[in-house]
């Protein structure tokens, strides 16, 4: 199975004032929506809408677009068949929707100076024994 991410829709605000030093401790959520799954002769269209969203409201970045699912057809059935029972969308469409959001969504976040929407890795400090212990020698 193949995956091919194409966004239509980018709409971001900021709604932190630019003089205010940026709070602290900001949650941000994203929501990935699969509106429907639509056949189309050898493949799917997903069309799709990612929110991001901060707390305390700092800012809004909105995303739509379209998810192409390729495949063998006995493949392409399977989903089909699952989609119209709900079951859950494959993990690899959902992972291909967020990582092609996330990595368009960064871009923008930095055009507003605002965190971006991934985690950010942390180092942490190394850990201190205790104290060395005594070694004895006889």
């Amino acid at each position: 199975m193949q995956v091919r991410v194409n966004i239509s829709y980018i709409s971001a605000e900021r709604f932190w004032e630019q003089d205010k030093p940026a709070p602290t401790g900001v949650h941000i959520s994203t929501n990935v929506n699969i509106i429907g799954l639509d056949r189309r002769e050898d493949k799917l269209a997903a069309p799709f809408v990612v929110t991001i969203v901060y707390n305390p409201p700092l800012a809004q970045i909105n995303i739509k677009g379209q998810a192409l699912i390729l495949g063998d057809p006995g493949e392409i059935e399977k989903i089909y068949e699952g989609y119209k029972k709900q079951s859950p969308p494959p993990q690899l469409l959902l992972q291909a929707i967020t990582n092609t959001s996330l990595v368009e969504a960064t871009v923008v976040s930095r055009s507003l100076n605002i965190p971006p929407p991934i985690p950010m890795p942390s180092l942490q400090p190394p850990q201190k024994e205790d104290r060395e212990r005594p070694s004895y020698v006889g």
